[in-house]
């Protein structure tokens, strides 16, 4: 997402003629775009999308039983320091 914020910001300055990056050569104002792509590509082929939006779920999960636990008043015991 960050490459994507980046290559629309690069963008509109390169449109603009905003600052150094007016001058510029499109390959490196179209770069971010490319790098994004590739990102999405390895995240989606390893897994790392998954694996994150499953974290989250089981976060989300662990949360609501903690908390319909205690609202039965069943809190888990705490352990005695030896």
């Amino acid at each position: 997402m960050w490459f994507v914020v980046l290559g629309v910001l690069l963008l509109l300055m390169k449109m603009t003629d905003f600052g150094p990056v007016g001058a510029w050569s499109w390959l490196w104002i179209l770069a971010p775009f490319g790098a994004a792509v590739v990102w999405w590509a390895w995240a989606d082929a390893t897994g790392f999308t998954k694996r994150r939006q499953m974290e989250k779920m089981d976060a989300k999960r662990a949360e609501r039983r903690k908390s319909q636990m205690a609202a039965l008043g069943m809190e888990p015991r705490k352990r005695k320091k030896r």
